[in-house]
């Protein structure tokens, strides 16, 4: 079935189609919250499973791993299969994996379940178009920037609430609340959204999910794990010279897909392949500044510049951003529809390299540092919001879940391309303080530094998007109203 407008809800204004938003939201806000919570615990891990530090860090990077490579694959299924059916499979395996972690010691057991949550990356762009084919035209925008900056809220509750949670508690009580959470999840998906009708038919690309899967894989984890084995070591020459022809295999094989996995011709199309490369760079540039917040703020005082900063205190300092985020939502939706989505974009990345540019001229003070965070996450916001907005505009309704799903791919590779420069420049700029290299405030200045610059470029790309195209109807409508302004005026 190739529908090209929303449903109808057969329970248009009953309270499971009322709640249908603030589901999808939750469900999303409750995604970013899973990708944090470990954060807290990585300084302890080691002692509580016996694993090196190294070990330890697989925590996370399974999760991004995971994430990477099911996004778009869960996008692509949600079209074809039911994106309600696809959303719960997701937020399944995300509660799967909390329950397995909240019942194990052994560090392989967990990193496999990380592995398993890692599939909650998935939520979002499968949320953003459900509500493409349930709401009304007038409603979609505000809706998708709701949520798009639940990644943000999500992210700057997750620390605060684990760091908690350690705190006075068992380690394993904070995977046994998201696992509650992730139920509540489930239950409520089940009963407030209905399934939508719109699907593409046809046979799901095994061979292309598989390709994606090595590919991205390889490109990744030489990426995420360079700073620790060397870049020139044998193992990450490797991996890159296997993302690249793996890669390069895998495009040949989807331009000569009936049903491609990812429909490249549609990519090459400038405001989607645009739009991927500014969601590359501005997953880039807004990484940074949680990368590198927390790291400052914790600090020590001897270096400086540090604020000696608990890891509780820090989640808190990076909590204003978050309800900052949910409030500039609908202010991202008010430009795109009167601007379009490529100026909200351009806007938001101009936003984030300013909250760079007060970072810079400041990063001793508290004050200061939160401020600068925040317009930094207002930026985000915009940015954010903006982005699965103009994939909506450019994309069939049958694909939508797909494009978002390889435009939060992008995301990723930009945040996973952020940690690994940003840990090369930190690296780079040390000094002892107590016996113990830290890194200098110049190597956090030039960190911001690049992020801003990374932010400007994402301006820049978002300027150069083709417009919106302005339909027949609409262009008559507009030279109506000229016209019967200008007989107005005569007639005055």
């Amino acid at each position: 079935m190739d529908q090209t407008g929303p449903i109808p809800h057969p329970h248009g204004g009953s309270l499971r189609a009322r709640l249908t938003v603030p589901v999808l939201a939750f469900g999303g806000t409750l995604m970013a919250v899973m990708q944090t919570v470990v954060v807290p615990l990585l300084p302890d891990l080691p002692r509580l499973t016996g694993a090196s530090a190294a070990t330890v860090s697989w925590m996370v990077t399974a999760s991004l791993l995971s994430g990477a490579v099911l996004t778009p694959v869960l996008g692509r299924a949600g079209d074809m299969y039911g994106k309600r059916r696809v959303l719960m499979t997701a937020l399944g395996l995300m509660t799967l994996g909390s329950v397995v972690c909240a019942l194990s010691d052994d560090i392989g057991v967990l990193i496999a379940a990380r592995a398993l949550s890692g599939a909650a990356s998935a939520v979002v762009p499968l949320s953003i178009s459900i509500l493409r084919d349930e709401l009304p035209p007038e409603r979609t925008g505000g809706a998708v920037a709701l949520m798009s900056s639940t990644l943000g809220i999500g992210a700057a509750l997750g620390v605060p609430l684990a760091a908690l949670i350690v705190q006075y508690a068992d380690w394993h009580t904070m995977f046994w609340v998201t696992s509650a959470l992730g139920a509540i999840g489930v239950t409520s998906v089940w009963w407030a959204v209905r399934e939508s009708p719109v699907r593409e038919l046809g046979r799901f690309d095994v061979t292309g999910a598989l390709g994606l899967a090595v590919g991205l894989v390889c490109l990744l984890l030489g990426v995420s794990q360079g700073g620790q084995w060397g870049w020139g070591s044998p193992a990450i020459v490797a991996l890159f010279v296997g993302a690249v022809v793996v890669l390069g295999l895998w495009w040949w094989q989807q331009l000569r897909a009936e049903r491609p996995l990812v429909d490249l011709k549609l990519v090459a199309r400038p405001r989607i392949g645009l739009s991927h490369v500014a969601a590359l760079l501005t997953g880039f540039a807004f990484y940074a500044n949680s990368l590198v917040t927390a790291q400052l703020v914790q600090a020590p005082e001897a270096t400086g510049y540090g604020l000696g900063l608990s890891i509780v205190d820090t989640g808190l300092v990076l909590l204003p951003g978050g309800f900052i985020m949910l409030l500039f939502s609908p202010v991202s939706a008010r430009i795109s529809a009167a601007r379009g989505p490529r100026v909200t974009l351009a806007i938001g990345a101009a936003v984030i390299a300013l909250g760079y540019a007060v970072r810079i001229v400041d990063s001793r003070d508290l004050w200061m540092i939160m401020l600068g965070a925040a317009v930094v996450g207002t930026g985000t916001t915009l940015a954010y919001s903006a982005l699965p907005t103009l994939i909506l505009r450019a994309v069939p309704v049958t694909q939508t879940a797909s494009a978002n799903g390889v435009n939060v791919l992008m995301r990723t590779i930009g945040q996973a391309l952020s940690s690994a420069a940003v840990a090369a420049v930190l690296v780079h700029h040390t000094s002892p303080v107590e016996g113990t290299p830290l890194p200098t405030l110049h190597g956090y200045l030039l960190a911001f530094a690049m992020a801003g610059a990374v932010a400007l470029a994402a301006c820049a790309a978002a300027l150069t998007i083709p417009g919106d195209p302005v339909p027949d109807g609409t262009r008559r409508a507009r030279g109506r109203t000229r016209g019967a302004r200008d007989e107005a005026m005569e007639g005055a």
